[in-house]
């Protein structure tokens, strides 16, 4: 119990869901600093709804990026899509490097304004980490312990299901990890093509020369982006097997 207590994640999930539906309670401090600004707290759209929004745009990308960066580490690491390995390498290198922004601006023309060209953005950036963390992960499992699996008779879909991908599991999560994290700050530039997220307040705040807006957006988006690290982290001690 006492180490619960301790526990930074919890502290950081309070705080942020105290924010997130109280932020009101601050109206004097916001009033106080920023006498000019009216309302002091954003109200175009909730402070949850925009964490669902922001939420599910995140995990519908990040989902999609895990999915394809886990298959595509696995393809280049059989005997069959090796010759393929640099070609994935630079593709998720060139979704990493090209600037989200100008994703969004290729995308729009073609998937309208809203969520879906920010999700565009968010797998391509997302990817890379992904694909080097799985690809690094399944080639350090030991030969000794394949040619064990292959010892005992097992397939070759059975030795990476039940053996490599188990012992690769915690360093593709750090991957994961890295490419959650940078989307959820990365989410909150697709306010700009109106996406609805903790980047609507800031977009707003800049536009209307209304500084605390940006503030409650740039807070929340922290704290939510701390909040989700902390959790990867307990997740991957939980899967790093002991010793």
């Amino acid at each position: 119990m006492r180490a619960t207590f301790k526990s930074p994640a919890l502290w950081v999930g309070l705080l942020f869901v105290l924010l997130l539906f109280d932020m009101r309670q601050f109206s004097p401090i916001f009033g106080w600093g920023f006498p000019g600004v009216q309302p002091e707290i954003f109200d175009r759209a909730s402070f949850g709804e925009l964490f669902w929004s922001h939420l599910r745009l995140v995990a519908a990308a990040s989902g999609a990026a895990t999915i394809v960066g886990i298959g595509l580490a696995i393809f280049v690491t059989r005997p069959a899509g090796r010759d393929f390995r640099t070609l994935v390498n630079v593709v998720a290198t060139i979704g990493q490097t090209f600037p989200p922004a100008a994703v969004l601006a290729l995308a729009v023309p073609a998937l309208g304004f809203g969520p879906r060209p920010t999700a565009v953005a968010l797998f391509l950036y997302g990817l890379l980490p992904i694909v080097e963390n799985s690809i690094a992960g399944i080639e350090s499992v030991p030969a000794a312990v394949r040619d064990a699996a292959d010892g005992m008779g097992l397939s070759r879909r059975q030795v990476l299901r039940d053996v490599e991908l188990p012992l690769a599991a915690p360093v593709i999560l750090a991957g994961v990890r890295v490419s959650v994290t940078i989307g959820i700050g990365t989410a909150t530039i697709g306010s700009a093509v109106g996406a609805l997220t903790f980047g609507t307040p800031i977009f707003d705040g800049l536009a209307g020369n209304k500084l605390p807006y940006v503030i409650q957006g740039a807070v929340l988006v922290a704290l939510f982006a701390i909040l989700t690290d902390l959790l990867f982290a307990r997740l991957a001690r939980a899967l790093t097997p002991p010793g």
